[in-house]
């Protein structure tokens, strides 16, 4: 009888995952395994940290629903590439199946784990699951990997169709899931960690919590391309989370997008293939993990990096409103919205004169949807350093940002309630008003609220100094 271990990571689902599938089909019993890897988890020094404890809670959930299905998940808290051989001899499997990651440390880990199981004779097959296309799937006429966004998107445009979207039918092949007794699971703080605000942001885990919010946006997406610049408003999806450790899966969320005609949907979808395209690029410039502008000729651009100004940045001080209830915003709650990744990049780049790399670690830390590729692609796009960057002289103004997205100054609001006084067109840029108004606001500029740190007209013609000497 064929054996197999299905090897669960950022696939933390029970449902269309192609390599449950795949073991399922091809082998008459099935075990389950998720490790919490020391090796990644002996990196992060805060250990009050949101991801480790969504996944966490994640994890419970696919093991409670194995139980229901009279079968288990096997938790293990060790390294990975010592684990999985040695849990693949203990039950005996022909073979490890799990499903590709395309970052180079994850890489690295599969290739070690692919050898040490071949040493005691177990194979080990991968499989695409958290991209629509493979990252050669897409490729120029060429042969070539795309560099900017627009033609890759209608490359994928053109090929995907119900091949590339349809769910793999787990069910199908269920009986085949080996019926062990329930195994203990590690509680988070046998992980070294404690509890967050994670339950008081009402942010829902697991599959069920990746439904609840997809069922909810769905309702939402004929509207998305209105309301998603908008951060005070209920415009996003909230599922990056969800698509980071696969609670969802991105066939049934592209499939929705694709075959809906609303303008909305659309934009979504667009969305969702950025994703694609960062996993392409990083998969073909690995060296982007170690730090590397993808533009060769930026790599050592001459940041003047004061400290100051981006501890200032980092704890929304900058006195710049809408740029300071972003980045409280994410240190609240592990999540930015997504223009305003946009904004608060665009500003510790090029009105701080801060080396994007330098954001790029503090998003790291700080997001709970982080996904490498993406942060990345993200802060290369506002650095101008990356591969169909915003041009290096388009500098985002914080304060037309703020009046554009937030006219009202709801969202400002609520994570700088020291500026809440203010009425809506003061509240952009409170140090411009007079002493008596500043007064009546509750609200002195320096005193309870810093002045500005800098002058955005000042530093714009500094970041273009700096640019053009490259």
């Amino acid at each position: 009888m064929k054996t197999a271990l299905v090897w669960f990571r950022r696939d933390l689902r029970d449902f269309d995952h192609a390599a449950l599938f795949h073991a399922l089909k091809e082998n008459k019993q099935v075990y389950s395994v998720f490790v919490f890897d020391t090796d990644i988890l002996d990196q992060l020094s805060d250990k009050t940290d949101r991801r480790v404890e969504f996944i966490w809670e994640s994890v419970l959930e696919l093991k409670q629903a194995l139980n229901r299905r009279g079968s288990d998940l096997i938790v293990l808290h060790e390294r990975a590439i010592e684990a999985l051989p040695r849990l693949a001899q203990q039950l005996r499997v022909q073979a490890v199946y799990s499903n590709r990651d395309y970052e180079p440390e994850a890489i690295r880990r599969d290739q070690l784990v692919a050898l040490s199981l071949k040493e005691v004779g177990v194979g080990f097959y991968q499989f695409k699951d958290q991209a629509i296309f493979h990252e050669d799937e897409i490729m120029t006429q060429a042969g070539k990997p795309y560099t900017v966004f627009t033609p890759y998107k209608n490359a994928v445009l053109s090929k995907l169709s119900d091949f590339y979207l349809k769910s793999y039918p787990v069910d199908a092949y269920i009986a085949h899931l080996a019926k062990v007794a329930n195994a203990l699971m590690p509680s988070l703080e046998s992980l070294g960690f404690t509890r967050t605000n994670l339950k008081q942001l009402r942010l829902p885990t697991g599959m069920s919590g990746g439904w609840s919010l997809f069922d909810d946006f769905v309702t939402r997406m004929p509207d998305y391309h209105n309301k998603r610049d908008f951060p005070a408003i209920k415009g996003s999806s909230y599922l990056s989370v969800h698509l980071r450790f696969g609670t969802v899966s991105i066939r049934q969320l592209a499939s929705k997008a694709w075959y809906s005609t609303e303008e909305g949907a659309r934009i979504w979808l667009n969305e969702l293939i950025w994703r694609d395209f960062y996993f392409q690029v990083l998969y073909f410039r690995p060296n982007l993990a170690e730090g590397r502008a993808y533009k060769r000729e930026y790599e050592h651009l001459n940041y003047p990096n004061n400290l100051g100004l981006f501890e200032a940045w980092c704890q929304g001080q900058t006195g710049y409103p809408m740029v300071d209830a972003a980045m409280r915003q994410l240190n609240t709650t592990g999540y930015m919205h997504n223009r305003l990744r946009m904004v608060t990049a665009s500003f510790l780049v090029k009105d701080l004169l801060v080396d994007w790399r330098w954001g790029e670690r503090y998003f790291a830390e700080k997001l709970i949807d982080f996904d490498f590729s993406a942060n990345n692609g993200g802060w290369q796009w506002a650095a101008s350093t990356g591969c169909d960057a915003q041009p290096y002289f388009r500098i985002f103004n914080p304060i037309a940002q703020s009046k554009r997205f937030d006219k009202n100054g709801q969202f400002i609001r609520q994570y700088v309630p020291e500026l809440s006084e203010y009425d809506d067109e003061m509240i952009h840029q409170p140090w411009s008003n007079s002493s008596f108004q500043q007064q009546m606001a509750l609200n002195i500029t320096g005193q309870n609220y810093p002045a500005p740190i800098v002058d955005h007209g000042l530093q714009r013609e500094k970041a273009l100094g700096l640019y053009k000497k490259y």
